[in-house]
């Protein structure tokens, strides 16, 4: 049994849940999609009151079991104005596992700015927030450890989430303590903003009970075990997100120059600088950190402690959806460039996606050339102490277009497209069109798909299985970069989530929540007043050739969403 927390920031009360069971594996997104829907989320305004910010963690947490301590944050977007899950790991979800919390909903809003404190013991604290107010996430975090010890855990809403900016996120801790795993997608920390909630402060205790822990315990082992014996992850301990960059170059679709090309280089002519191997030769080269546990327990390892030139701390992390979108998406060649720039986006708490998105808007609208670095530190400077072209700028990349008057925007639902260009990367490009989350590749990510040759129903199939997977794993609190054993071995998961939980869950307990997770999120768009219209690609997309494979888009929202549709009917 685990205790869920409804948190009302105007009263500063608490009302406590006990879930047990079934209840405490429908987590995350699951929960996230199910209590939206139910308290009538969809219409109202995102930035008032009345859109509950949900913090659900995962029925393993707590424990070392690797990759099972993801944070899932929630509401209605306002960016985008459909549902939000934004996923991320650290060790905010771990300390909540600890402490035998399931979560907590932040409702209504505080009259002033306020750091909530959840100790191990007594009672939750409403504490004054005005030290922490207009610093970015590096000096808020020293501070409050200052103030509350190191054995905790912090959720952060940066600057721009103060003023509402919509691509601030909201950080967590390491489990070194750098508050630089974000849920950054979706405006999640607007959402913080609104409540006038400044940091998270959870306590680290001890690891959690279950129905049979020594069979947890097994399970644990089973599944590191598992992991170690796979090709794939072993790949992703060795080189990171990184190595993405190496195919997705390597195949035409990596993100290049706002969408134009999908290459940053001829890699026959010259080598990839932005990729995972040539980074892991720099890093290790300099004692920096090539693989990194973003979570406790970890084993795949698939972050990276990036160190500069003179051997220090640059940042952490520098990963693939950084590299193509503030990377290559504008421009950039070096990743030194780039990961001075990805540092200060972490201490911002903004969504590397989106800005880098967003600066590329720019760079074509004609107010920089590409890879102008210095252009894009003052913009984010800007967006920093939101003056009236910060402000702009922090409304995320379709209003930035909208207001430069630019016509190639990439964006789905008002959501910045993720690092994988659609017209290659055709599997990723149909799930960032159909999943109600926005471009969103998180979703449902196939970048290494073979698609030459293939039917759009045959692509859409992949991406509903995938983004089934994708929402189930979402739902209990699992990383999806396990997904090479996660997603097939049901079976194993269900069996340990009856130990964990005292169930008695089939294997397909698995599939169906993550079909009713896809389900219950597009029953909310569309009572949010979406439509099939809002699940096309850009026309560029379709319009241009992208070079060097001369392929465009190929496929259109009425056919997906009818596929969609008869897809969802044959799972039953």
């Amino acid at each position: 049994m685990r205790t869920y927390l409804h948190i009302d920031l105007e009263k500063q009360s608490i009302d406590r849940e006990e879930l047990d069971g079934e209840a405490l594996a429908r987590a995350g997104r699951y929960l996230i999609a199910k209590t939206l829907l139910d308290r009538g989320v969809a219409t109202v305004d995102p930035l008032s009151p009345e859109n509950p910010l949900i913090f659900s963690a995962g029925p393993f947490a707590g424990t070392n079991f690797s990759n099972a301590n993801r944070i899932s944050v929630g509401c209605k977007s306002p960016l985008t104005g459909g549902i939000k899950e934004s996923n991320g790991g650290g060790n905010f979800a771990f300390a909540l596992g600890q402490l035998e919390l399931a979560g907590f909903t932040l409702n209504g809003a505080s009259s002033e700015w306020v750091v909530i404190r959840i100790p191990k013991e007594g009672d939750i604290e409403f504490h004054d927030a005005s030290p922490y107010m207009g610093k970015g996430a590096f000096e808020t975090a020293k501070l409050l450890f200052e103030e509350y010890g190191k054995k905790v855990s912090l959720g952060i809403c940066g600057p721009v989430g103060e003023y509402q900016g919509l691509i601030a996120g909201i950080a967590f801790t390491d489990p070194e303590g750098r508050p630089v795993r974000i849920c950054a997608r979706g405006g999640v920390g607007a959402v913080m903003g609104s409540k006038k909630v400044k940091a998270i402060v959870v306590d680290l205790h001890k690891m959690p009970t279950f129905h049979d822990r020594k069979k947890v315990m097994q399970s644990v082992k089973a599944y590191g075990g598992m992991l170690n014996d796979d090709p794939a992850i072993k790949n992703f301990t060795l080189l990171g997100t990184a190595m993405v960059a190496d195919m997705t170059n390597h195949m035409g679709g990596l993100p290049t120059r706002n969408f134009s090309s999908g290459q940053i280089v001829d890699t026959d002519v010259e080598r990839n600088k932005m990729g995972g191997d040539y980074i892991r030769e720099l890093n290790l080269e300099r004692g920096g950190e090539p693989a990194h546990a973003c979570m406790p327990g970890c084993q795949i390892q698939c972050s990276n402690v990036y160190h500069g030139p003179d051997g220090k701390e640059l940042v952490s992390p520098m990963e693939y959806e950084t590299i193509g979108l503030m990377g290559t998406n504008c421009g950039i060649k070096d990743p030194d460039d780039l990961a001075a720039l990805n540092a200060i986006a972490n201490d911002l708490v903004i969504d590397t996606i989106e800005t880098g998105a967003l600066l590329a808007v720019m760079m074509e609208a004609g107010d920089a050339d590409w890879a102008d670095t210095e252009f894009m530190a003052a913009a984010m400077k800007d967006i920093r102490e939101g003056n009236e072209r910060g402000r702009i700028l922090a409304q995320g990349t379709a209003r930035v277009g909208e207001h430069y008057g630019v016509k190639r925007v990439p964006v789905v639902k008002k959501q910045a497209i993720s690092a994988y260009d659609p017209r290659v990367i055709e599997v990723t490009g149909i799930s960032m069109m159909l999943t109600a989350q926005g471009a969103d590749h998180t979703a449902g990510n196939l970048p290494g798909y073979k698609c030459e040759g293939t039917t759009t129903e045959e692509l859409t199939e992949a991406s509903m299985d995938i983004q089934m997977n994708c929402a189930a794993v979402d739902s209990l609190g699992i990383c999806v970069f396990g997904r090479s054993v996660t997603n097939v071995n049901h079976d194993f998961i269900t069996n340990a989530l009856n130990d964990a939980l005292g169930t008695d869950l089939e294997p397909a307990f698995f599939t169906r929540m993550g079909r009713e997770v896809l389900e219950l999120e597009a029953e909310f768009n569309e009572a949010a007043g979406f439509t099939e219209e809002d699940d096309e690609l850009p026309s560029f997309f379709t319009d241009e050739a992208l070079e060097p494979t001369g392929k465009k888009q190929r496929h259109h929202s009425a056919e997906v969403n009818q596929l969609r549709r008869d897809w969802l009917a044959a799972q039953g």
